[in-house]
């Protein structure tokens, strides 16, 4: 008894490139306009996007600051977006490659995929430098990257 040979694994079929970065174009928008509205309505005046939980009983997480960052670097005043979250702004670099390498896969239809073990080693580095970042500005010694 002959068995007939299975058919190929079929390639998984080209997305016309329009249907490929609508994901970019989504985040890209959302993005946008969470920046505009930053823009407009300015988080420096006291509970203007509410109040954080974190710094309600006195705790700066990582994220406290983070509009303020924005607001100010709509304004393109660095060094005040620095003060309010230097972490956050020493990131946007870092999150730019990696949406440029994710939009730039999709346009080419080559996707970017890193190694699981770079994506946990990043993913743990994130969460320790995180951590380490809330403790020190906790502290009296990074008093300095308070908010």
């Amino acid at each position: 008894m002959t068995t007939a040979p299975t058919p190929p694994v079929a390639a998984r079929a080209a997305q016309p490139r329009w249907l490929r970065m609508a994901p970019p174009a989504m985040v890209a928008g959302v993005l946008g306009a969470m920046t505009v509205a930053l823009h407009v309505r300015d988080p420096h005046s006291q509970g203007s996007w509410g109040l954080c939980p974190s710094a309600a009983v006195g705790f700066w997480c990582p994220g406290c600051g983070g509009l303020r960052a924005v607001n100010d670097l709509t304004d393109l005043r660095i060094l005040d977006a620095a003060s309010s979250n230097l972490l956050f702004v020493a990131s946007i670099p870092i999150l730019a490659y990696i949406f440029y390498r994710w939009a730039a896969g999709r346009w080419t239809d080559r996707r970017w995929d890193p190694s699981e073990r770079s994506t946990n080693f990043s993913a743990v580095a994130l969460i320790v430098l995180m951590v380490l970042f809330a403790v020190v500005r906790n502290t009296t010694a990074g008093s300095w990257l308070a908010p």
